[in-house]
């Protein structure tokens, strides 16, 4: 599959914001966002991806931490993937109760990290809407919603990325996604 932007708008006038349909594990960013669970045992979709492309080092790492809790990122390297390092962030599942806060903070921890780390580029997947069950629409708009204010409201510490890309693959994803954009 070849990438392709689908659609891009400036935040700030100049930190463009990107919809991208790809493989995450293929993006030349500076960071990607791993979906984890709590365990950070990363054995299926996007996550055991991550690590069959990337090497046994990044699951190595993240044993090493152990444990995640929901709404809070760590970070490993990247092993042979094109990024310099990988984000594993802990979203919420359906019913476990205040989900969008979740990942109101799931989406905030990862910023601030890249962020701490002085990445400029980073690519997110749809956090929590695969086997996680979280609507796709309210992913989307708490995603963007949350990335935008997360880089307008800095004014005391600025944040050194320069771009930001929602990195999906699933038409009715990029739909909710594309949505989003809209607004």
């Amino acid at each position: 599959m070849s990438s392709k932007i689908i659609d891009e708008f400036k935040i700030n006038d100049n930190i463009p914001l990107r919809l991208v349909r790809d493989d995450i594990t293929e993006r030349k960013v500076d960071v990607i966002v791993n979906a984890a669970n709590s365990y950070l045992m990363h054995g299926e979709g996007v996550a055991g991806t991550i690590v069959r492309k990337g090497g046994k080092i990044i699951q190595e790492e993240s044993s090493r931490i152990g444990f995640v809790k929901v709404g809070s990122s760590v970070i490993t390297s990247s092993g042979n993937l094109p990024c310099k390092a990988v984000i594993h962030t802990m979203g919420p599942t359906i019913g476990e109760g205040n989900e969008d806060k979740k990942l109101s903070n799931a989406i905030n921890s990862c910023l601030e990290l890249a962020t701490q780390k002085t990445f400029k580029s980073i690519s997110i997947p749809a956090l929590s809407s695969g086997i996680f069950s979280f609507p796709k629409d309210r992913c989307a708009k708490i995603l963007v919603n949350e990335t935008i204010n997360f880089l307008t409201h800095r004014e005391d510490s600025p944040s050194n990325i320069r771009i930001i890309e929602f990195c999906l693959l699933d038409i009715d994803t990029i739909n909710a996604f594309q949505k989003e954009f809209d607004n």
